[in-house]
């Protein structure tokens, strides 16, 4: 059945203006906001909805928390950009704070996740050539069948989604894919002695929340430090409270070389992004050799010590962590025959959806979105849901309604 798509007068106005002058990259539900508040958002005609998206985990701690948003108008209104032509007050407060919170140390500020992405396999370049001694123009990073580390044309020559590569090329060398959650793979490629880094979501969001075998990112950590090779942890989406501790490699006390964080280091008020890594890796890379106009500036320091702040002051990891099970035991109740997978580790959860209509999950959504839920589906039948972390038990209660009164017309 088709699920129902009521669009206001208001709304479609709205929409049919984004379809005229804006690119056609993306997909959105039909659906258009105006403003946020904690779990909350509402549309232009004043419906309130659910978020069960987040931003693509970029609002852990939900629609304008008071906290970031003072500390974002306070910087607002003294200093936003300097470039790095010239220092700042705020930079190295904020790398202060950022290496000691994670045990670094030293930190390169972005902008973007795609842009922490880049730097990140530039600084294993580097690394590779100036410290391991790789050959030059030899240097090979492993990544994982199924990642989604960006859009950039290098970022995409080492997809494996169609989507992302098709007419896109031709595509940057030097990488070597291998699956995803297979040990044994990882072992026979990091036999080659060019090989500086392995790239890893902890648990590969956009392929659908596929989250590794118990063991799978200690046993590759111990396996690269047996390569002298750099375990790169993308953390963009996984980290920061998200699954249920700081970091989602927290959970095995694995200590990436290179972290990479972003999203949720914001709030969701603008693009920050940050790398970490000890002086061995970092100072490989000397002035005039890396950088952003942006990255660094003033307003996205004071509002990333204020995001990361909130997530500990409020532990929102600790409720990420008592939710999630909840969330999740709560959708497996609903015992639907056409949800055939829930999986997840503390709020970053999603549904894999069993039917012969290859449109059902975003039919679903659509239906989700008309009892006041928002979520989004990937890889045609999977559906993320992942709250802001300061959502409580009968929100979630509420949700779960939600999505089973939607699934209903589905049995």
């Amino acid at each position: 059945m088709q699920a129902i798509n009521s669009v206001s007068p208001r709304t479609q106005s709205f929409l049919e203006k984004e379809e005229r002058y804006g690119a056609h990259n993306y997909h959105p539900l039909p659906v258009v906001l105006s403003r946020g508040q904690g779990v909350h958002v509402w549309d232009v005609d004043g419906k309130r909805y659910y978020d069960f998206l987040s931003g693509y985990s970029a609002i852990n701690q939900g629609h304008c928390h008071p906290r970031i948003m003072q500390a974002f108008m306070e910087q607002a209104q003294k200093l936003t950009l300097t470039s790095r032509a010239f220092h700042n007050d705020k930079l190295g407060e904020f790398a202060e704070y950022i290496t000691n919170f994670f045990g670094y140390n030293k930190v390169l500020p972005m902008n973007s996740g795609a842009e922490a992405v880049e730097t990140g396999l530039k600084l294993a370049r580097k690394w590779g050539y100036e410290v391991k001694g790789v050959v030059p123009e030899k240097a090979k990073i492993v990544v994982c069948e199924g990642n989604f580390h960006g859009r950039t044309i290098n970022i995409v020559s080492f997809s494996t989604d169609t989507d992302s590569r098709n007419n896109f090329g031709p595509f940057a060398p030097g990488y070597d894919i291998i699956p995803y959650n297979d040990i044994h793979a990882l072992h026979v490629a990091l036999q080659d002695p060019n090989v500086v880094g392995f790239l890893v979501e902890p648990i590969q969001g956009e392929a659908g929340v596929l989250v590794p075998d118990d063991g799978y990112l200690a046993k590759a950590a111990e396996l690269c430090r047996e390569a002298n090779v750099l375990l790169i942890a993308d953390e963009i989406q996984t980290g920061l409270a998200r699954t249920g501790k700081m970091l989602a490699c927290d959970h095995e006390k694995v200590r990436p070389d290179i972290l990479l964080l972003g999203k949720a280091l914001s709030g969701g008020t603008m693009p920050v992004s940050a790398v970490l890594a000890d002086d061995e890796i970092m100072l490989t890379i000397k002035p005039g050799q890396h950088g952003s106009t942006y990255g660094g500036n003033p307003l996205a320091c004071s509002v990333a010590i204020a995001s990361l702040q909130v997530l500990v002051d409020e532990n929102m990891a600790g409720n990420s962590a008592i939710q999630g099970e909840y969330l999740r035991q709560s959708l497996k109740a609903l015992n639907h025959p056409h949800i055939s997978i829930v999986r997840g580790k503390g709020l970053f959860n999603a549904i894999v959806i069993d039917h012969p209509n290859k449109d059902a999950a975003w039919d679903i959504c659509l239906e989700m979105k008309e009892n006041g839920l928002l979520a989004k589906p990937t890889h045609g039948d999977r559906i993320r849901f992942a709250p802001p972390l300061l959502i409580n038990r009968s929100q979630i209660d509420e949700c779960v309604d939600i999505i089973g009164r939607s699934l209903a017309k589905w049995a």
